[in-house]
């Protein structure tokens, strides 16, 4: 009952020739007339003489019972019956398709590719119109709109070159385009990201305004999720991702990675039962912790998931100068240097000590309380910690007033200013609006006021080295330029003694400008843009931003304005990046609702069953089956007769996938040139090998001679590998060792000519005491590895196809070791090479031709050149080390004239 219930015909008006067959029965069961009876004398001869073959009057009921069955199958094949074949379309009311395709849909793309495949496959059988919606703004702005009507072939392969874009969806403008459609009978398929969205509600309620809606979704497993920006903690970050209804419990890999896409660390997120939150702490030193240029899930790579960070999530190392006061002060109230720790902690690593002690410290941003003239030997020592690219910060107090020195970013007027108290006329000043400097746009206090201050000479460089100034124009803040690094001067104290400032959110806003300066940061403000740098795409990969990307903006920023204008990426420049994410622009996440009038089905990626193929071929084998009765009821069936019968059976018989099991590898792999890789048991590594292999086969194909077909995966515990002239190797930690009879097939393998390409994945470059080369030490205990060198720069691998010296992958930099014992077996190959660039990864390519990862850092030219080594690998393990043979090299120049 059930396959019954999953059948349905694309042509049913084919099947009407089944009412016939009765007819047909009766015709073939009718008997003949009765033959004309004539007289002659002459047949008394005959008489008494008994025929050898009869003939009966009527056909036997099995025999005609067969050819019934037979013309039965032809009539139900011609009528394309379907097995699990889709069912949404009721009637033939054009059909509109709305796809989701912001960055919601990244996570299961593919998937909802398939399905609407499914949908538009059912669409094309039964000839209805297709139109289609999507509800992410377009690529240069534009809002979503209705396409015009379309063949169903022609939405699918439209379909099947779109992509998601990286940013949030539009349903108001959505809704908005759908009442071009007002008035007019639609049959609708929705294939949603299952998220909640400004407008969701009344964009399903114009949907079932035109039809019957069917919305297919993710399941709550696979909706998608989002990370958050870390916070900082003493001991390292703590992470935040977010999924957006409670669930079963969830395991996640979160990994941080450096700007050139080495992995920093990783560590374990998991979501608890019923839990829509999860959160870790990345422990990791300083260093290490300010070089993270990205976080990103491993299971599952979205914008959404991917964080990039700029300077401003780095925490600089300060050194705080204190003096014999300082250190031994009782009360902290008193001490300057409390309140700078107080308002430098949050953001920076603090370090108090002697500032010959913190010199000798590797510091980003020296910080002086007030003190006296510096001795000769300091100013040259700071000389050289600015050279360097330091920052140093220095409070002016009643020592500075008594004796300056020149180690200021302007020359200063001895003694202080009283602005406040009863033996002054003033009274004391506010700070002047910060309009410009790195101290623009930050919001000045009323309540903010300095009673003294150290006043600088007038000179024609104060107005330009003057950061902020009080309301009557004296300086508050001076800075200048010296070497690499910056000399700041603010012009009261660190404490309450001068100025309430220290008392204030101002001061730890301005002292945290300080530090972004010394990161080489500057504030968005204002007029001031950004140009892009890079663009985040759906799936998390920074790209090239388009010619649309326009520069961002500060009113970009407040607005949390990601879109096809501003996109998630950096801006900025090279050196000196701001980055944007796409969770700024992204609330709370929250399952969509049920709407009225609109039906649900989770995303299905099983495609229809077509039986026709099977139906004829089984009329076929009836039909000759009808031959052999026949033959044998006359006598005539001998045995070539049914060999050659039996023969014509099985080639009736339609090829399935299913056939090939073991002996299919065999039969694969000698049918066809296949590259292999080892299958390690992990689905993410199998799956970018075999992709990563597939581009490669795509790459010889085009470029060279060689024909290859699909690669195939081996397990090294099962399969034969002698089929196979090079089979690629990923190293993975989980990877177990080998039994002894996978380490004799190996072994064999290696003896009798095969190579083995070892990639150890490893973005360090897989030196001898990474993890990388312990796993591989570890898998490889049991085979017999030749010695090993780096490939010389002469070596046939250098000139089997391409010229080359270096061989890149998604990374590079690591080196490349090979087989330095040439054996006769294998024409003088390699029987081993070593590498740790990742190669599978930089050649795999989507349907399309885009690469799944980036490749660092050098970009698509490196991508080629990884290409180029893959070329030069398969050419070399094929073609043997004919290269090298240099016999000929003298009659082939004197052929040339040389």
């Amino acid at each position: 009952m059930n396959l019954l219930a999953g059948l349905t015909f694309a042509q049913p008006w084919l099947l009407l020739p089944l009412a016939l067959l009765p007819l047909l029965w009766w015709l073939l069961r009718a008997t003949p007339p009765a033959p004309k009876r004539l007289g002659f004398p002459a047949v008394r001869l005959l008489f008494g003489l008994h025929p050898v073959e009869e003939t009966p009057q009527r056909t036997p009921w099995w025999l005609l019972l067969l050819r019934l069955l037979v013309c039965a199958l032809v009539i139900l094949a011609f009528a394309r019956p379907l097995l699990n074949a889709a069912t949404t379309l009721s009637s033939q009311s054009p059909l509109l398709i709305v796809i989701d395709d912001g960055w919601s849909a990244a996570p299961d793309w593919r998937e909802r590719q398939t399905a609407l495949d499914i949908q538009l496959a059912e669409a094309e059988r039964s000839g209805v119109p297709v139109r289609l919606l999507r509800s992410a703004p377009g690529a240069a702005g534009e809002a979503p709109s209705v396409s015009g009507s379309m063949t169903a072939a022609q939405a699918r392969s439209q379909l099947a070159g779109m992509q998601p874009r990286p940013w949030p969806l539009d349903r108001e403008a959505a809704t908005e385009a759908l009442s071009s459609l007002q008035g007019r009978d639609h049959q609708v398929i929705w294939a949603s990201d299952g998220l909640d969205a400004l407008g969701t509600a009344a964009f399903g309620r114009a949907l079932a305004a035109l039809g019957p809606v069917t919305e297919l979704h993710p399941t709550t497993q696979d909706l998608p999720r989002l990370l958050r920006p870390p916070r900082d903690l003493d001991n390292g970050l703590l992470l935040v991702v977010e999924r957006p209804e409670a669930a079963p419990s969830l395991p996640l890999t979160l990994r941080a990675l450096r700007d050139d896409g080495r992995e920093v660390g990783r560590t374990l997120v998991t979501f608890e039962e019923e839990a829509s939150e999860a959160s870790a702490v990345l422990e990791l030193p300083l260093e290490l912790r300010n070089a993270i240029a990205r976080l990103s899930l491993i299971e599952e790579r979205t914008a959404a998931t991917t964080l990039l960070l700029d300077g401003r999530a780095q925490r600089l190392a300060v050194g705080l100068v204190e003096d014999e006061a300082d250190a031994v002060a009782v009360q902290p109230l008193l001490s300057e240097l409390h309140y700078v720790e107080q308002a430098l902690a949050p953001f920076s690593v603090i370090t108090r000590g002697s500032l010959e002690d913190l010199l000798e410290r590797q510091l980003s941003v020296l910080v002086i309380p007030d003190r006296g003239a510096l001795s000769p030997q300091e100013q040259r020592e700071l000389d050289d910690f600015l050279e360097a690219g330091g920052l140093v910060l220095r409070f002016a107090g009643p020592r500075l007033a008594g004796s300056p020195d020149g180690f200021t970013p302007v020359p200063l007027r001895g003694g202080d200013r009283r602005l406040g108290g009863v033996m002054s006329w003033e009274e004391p000043v506010p700070v002047a609006p910060l309009t410009e400097g790195p101290f623009a746009g930050l919001i000045v206090p009323e309540e903010v006021t300095v009673d003294r201050q150290v006043l600088a000479e007038p000179s024609p460089e104060l107005a330009e080295r003057t950061w902020a100034r009080l309301a009557d124009g004296t300086p508050l803040v001076t800075a200048s330029e010296r070497g690499a690094g910056t000399l700041v001067l603010v012009h009261t104290t660190a404490s309450p003694s001068w100025s309430n400032l220290a008392l204030s959110g101002l001061f730890v806003e301005l002292l945290r400008r300080v530090v972004e300066t010394a990161k080489g940061l500057t504030p968005l403000i204002g007029d001031a843009s950004l140009p892009p740098v890079a663009s985040l795409d759906a799936f998390g990969q920074l790209r090239e931003p388009s010619p649309s990307v326009l520069d961002l903006t500060a009113e970009a920023v407040a607005e949390n304005a990601i879109g096809p204008r501003h996109p998630p990426g950096y801006y900025g420049n090279r050196d000196t990046r701001r980055a944007f994410n796409l969770e700024s622009a992204v609330p709370r996440l929250l399952p969509m609702p049920e709407i009225t009038g609109v039906s649900r089905e989770v995303y299905s990626s099983e495609p229809a069953f077509e039986l026709k193929p099977w139906l004829l071929s089984a009329a076929l084998l009836l039909l000759l089956v009808d031959l052999m009765l026949a033959l044998l009821l006359r006598g005539l069936l001998v045995r070539p007769v049914s060999a050659a019968l039996l023969g014509l059976a099985l080639l009736a018989v339609p090829q399935g996938k299913a056939l090939a099991v073991d002996d299919g590898l065999a039969m694969e792999a000698t049918r066809d040139t296949r590259l292999a890789f080892v299958e390690t048991g992990n689905d993410e590594v199998d799956a970018i090998s075999r992709v990563g292999l597939e581009g490669l086969s795509r790459m010889l194909n085009r470029r060279t001679a060689v024909e290859t077909g699909p690669p195939i995966g081996v397990d090294l515990e099962r399969d034969e590998l002698a089929f196979f002239p090079l089979i690629y190797w990923p190293i993975t930690a989980q990877q177990t060792g080998l039994s002894e009879a996978a380490a004799e097939r190996v072994n064999a393998f290696l003896a009798s000519g095969g190579t083995i390409f070892f990639d150890l994945r490893d973005p360090g470059g897989g030196g001898p005491a990474s993890s990388a080369t312990e796993n591989l030490r570890r898998l490889t205990r049991q085979l017999e590895i030749p010695p090993l060198a780096p490939v010389p720069p002469e070596h046939v691998l250098t000139k089997a196809f391409y010229l080359m010296q270096d061989y890149p992958g998604r990374y590079n930099g690591g080196t490349l070791w090979v087989d330095t014992e040439g054996t006769v077996a294998n024409d003088g190959v390699a029987r081993v090479m070593i590498g740790a660039n990742d190669w599978a990864a930089a050649w795999a390519l989507d349907r399309a031709g885009r690469p799944h990862f980036a490749v660092i850092p050098g970009g698509e030219r490196q991508r080629e050149m990884a290409f180029r080594f893959g070329i030069n690998l398969v050419l070399y393990s094929l073609t043997g080390n004919y290269k090298a043979d240099q016999v000929h090299v003298p009659f082939i120049l004197e052929r040339l004239g040389q």
